[in-house]
């Protein structure tokens, strides 16, 4: 069983709405997670969209459901959505 962290964190696209959703990483390391929040950003073409240290931060500890691992394993962080962002 792998620990994973949960940063919370809060994002602003170029049109400004605000898009809320976790950062699930294997670290509990915020640059990395604040990395991980701007990588998948671009994914889903918010590349003008803002995300801060003060908006992304640690939240707590779970163990990933299956779904989130596999996005870990696969990509290096897991997105889980919550308001705001797209299905």
């Amino acid at each position: 069983m792998t620990t994973s962290f949960v940063f919370d964190t809060y994002a602003k696209t170029g049109k400004g709405k605000i898009l809320h959703f976790d950062v699930v990483i294997d670290e509990q390391d915020q640059q990395k997670a604040l990395n991980c929040a701007k990588e998948w950003l671009k994914t889903i073409d918010e590349k003008a969209a803002t995300v801060t240290s003060e908006n992304c931060y640690f939240c707590h500890s779970v163990e990933a459901p299956t779904e989130l691992r596999q996005q870990i394993n696969d990509q290096g962080y897991a997105i889980y959505k919550l308001e705001g962002c797209p299905k």
